[in-house]
């Protein structure tokens, strides 16, 4: 799927707030926690001031604000503060946002499952004719091929003024393949380590940085350095290059070292994002902890109800911002194999705090996965090397845009290549993160573990080290998207008021979506995936043709055709 500039999360606390209590409030009791309160809107915009006036009034503080969505996250004692700031005119809903607990004594980070599987640095426009050439490792990304991202470069590699924002786990700045396009200077980090929640579950564990803010070159779990390398990996002699192997990559984190993506920090990031002139991002998550955000499902409590209400609100709120001020939103389809216009029961959420879960079905006309299914975002389906979907996938004409390389390891069910890790996605990988999870040790090599589950290791021609790995998931394809996005933009871009330089989203996702390769549904129409060893629930229906269809929408991104036959 962050805030105005200020960080998200409040120093933990350990006791309640001391409020006074009258007979008409309830009484505030429990230890602190945190809540996303958002604004009403009035005439003049959204009215923070009055919706900050009235957390103080219900006992809390205010911990941070974003004015452009109206979204505060504020700090309270853990029982009665909703009820009270609720019952605020000022106020539009209000929501748990996470629970504040101590720093453990030992343990590790609980990671939640990725949703993956599985102007600093802006020169002038490229003249037409430039190009850029291929690297060494590019021979192992058929994604690279299948965008024919190989032979676009030769006519536009990417503009330097043209910024991809990765909404993500951050970006490691200095990977060898990543530095040279890394704008440190624009990049955020909109999150804070959380030592664990109030059940005392480790979450992010212990603080590695002072602050517990990690700077922003740093990525607390590897998957936004990956998909950064696939939008815009530097060809310059080493490892792989990306789509748009000369744009800007920018950081903007908002996901916790455990994996989690909360509320305040996507919608500042969001924002963010259209006031610093990013041109495009892209989102490869959910917003925690609710899978799917239902507006009155009646297996949750009425507290539960409002909370999935705000972020519905907040999140709409900051994709309308972020694309009035142009930004191109490319989301990640999700991988729950279900068919977005008739999910499948939802038995993850909420997935935060711990022992939270309960069992949901989900109604489709009051249920959104988010930000996919806000506004203004185009969703990207995955498939494998054979252009079969991934078996992982969501599909369904409700809300596919296009399709992309996202990897499918059980390919070619019947060959050779079956089972194979190059059917998956190969891309750049933090070290920090490899050492963390035993995959490398300390002198940089790369462990059995490691070994185990891809991860490789190049050195550069003065002695840096990169390292690089294999992944698969809608999470892959996204990037393939977002990168060909960010060639349209650089190639069919204009200067802009103040010295910027982009190109409208409506049209970066009409030239995206008419220059697609068009893909047909496979016959028969209905795949199953019991011979790779999946059971019945990944059994998926092909609706549509070749112009759109559910696996495919509008077609496989094509980067040669979006830089040499868009109508801009």
């Amino acid at each position: 799927m962050k805030r105005s500039l200020t960080l998200a999360l409040a120093v933990p606390l350990l006791g309640a707030l001391a409020v006074p209590v009258t007979s008409a409030q309830p009484r505030l009791s429990g230890p602190t926690a945190e809540f996303s309160v958002l604004a009403r809107e009035g005439a003049g915009g959204y009215d923070v001031a009055a919706a900050e006036k009235a957390i103080r009034a219900a006992g809390g503080t205010v911990v941070t604000s974003n004015a452009e969505a109206g979204l505060i996250t504020a700090a309270a004692p853990a029982g009665g503060f909703l009820e009270r700031v609720s019952g605020d005119r000022a106020v539009f809903g209000a929501g748990r946002a996470k629970s504040i607990g101590t720093v453990p004594k030992s343990g590790k980070a609980v990671a939640k499952p990725d949703v993956a599987e599985v102007d600093a640095g802006r020169g002038a426009a490229r003249p037409k004719g430039s190009s850029a050439g291929l690297d060494p490792l590019d021979d192992r990304l058929w994604g690279l091929k299948s965008v024919r991202s190989d032979l676009a470069r030769t006519v536009q590699p990417g503009d330097k003024r043209v910024k991809v924002g990765v909404i993500d786990s951050g970006i490691d700045g200095t990977h060898p393949d990543i530095a040279p396009n890394f704008d440190r200077a624009d990049s955020r980090n909109f999150t804070k380590d959380i030592p664990a929640d109030v059940n005392g579950v480790p979450v992010d564990g212990p603080c590695e940085y002072r602050g517990c803010v990690d700077p922003v070159d740093v990525d607390g779990t590897g998957h936004g350095t990956h998909l950064a390398g696939t939008i815009a990996a530097a060809a310059n002699g080493f490892g792989v290059s990306g789509v748009a192997p000369n744009v800007t990559l920018v950081n903007l984190r908002a996901a916790q070292d455990s994996g989690f993506y909360f509320l305040q920090p996507t919608v500042d990031a969001l924002t963010y994002a259209g006031d610093a002139g990013i041109d495009v991002v892209n989102m490869s998550f959910y917003i925690d902890p609710w899978l799917y955000n239902c507006t009155a499902n009646p297996a949750d409590s009425p507290a539960e109800q409002a909370e999935q209400r705000t972020v519905i609100e907040a999140t709409k709120r900051a994709l309308n911002y972020a694309h009035r001020k142009g930004v191109t939103m490319v989301v990640a389809l999700g991988n729950q194999h279900s068919d977005l216009a008739a999910p499948q029961p939802d038995a993850t959420s909420p997935d935060f705090p711990s022992n939270s879960t309960h069992p949901r079905t989900v109604d489709n006309s009051t249920c959104l996965t988010l930000p996919l299914e806000g506004p203004h975002t185009i969703g990207v389906a995955g498939f494998g090397p054979s252009q079969a979907k991934g078996d992982y996938s969501n599909y369904g004409v409700e809300r596919i845009s296009v399709s992309a390389p996202g990897g499918f390891k059980r390919d070619y069910f019947g060959t050779p290549w079956y089972d194979s890790r190059a059917n998956e996605i190969f891309s750049t990988y933090a070290r920090s993160v490899g050492v963390a999870a035993g995959y490398i040790d300390a002198a940089g090599e790369i462990t059995p573990a490691g070994a185990a589950v891809g991860i490789e290791k190049q050195t550069t021609a003065d002695g840096r080290v990169g390292y690089f790995r294999w992944l698969q998931g809608t999470s892959m394809a996204a990037p393939h998207a977002a990168g060909v996005a960010a060639l349209i933009v650089s190639q069919y871009g204009r200067p802009t008021g103040g010295g910027g330089f982009g190109l409208n989203p409506d049209v970066v996702q009409r030239i995206l979506e008419e220059t697609a390769s068009k893909i047909p549904c496979p016959v028969p129409r209905t795949v199953d995936y019991l011979d790779e060893g999946r059971d019945a629930s990944y059994t998926a229906t092909c609706v549509g043709d070749a112009s759109f269809n559910g696996f495919y929408g509008h077609g496989a991104v094509d980067a040669w055709s979006a830089v040499t036959h868009g109508r801009p």
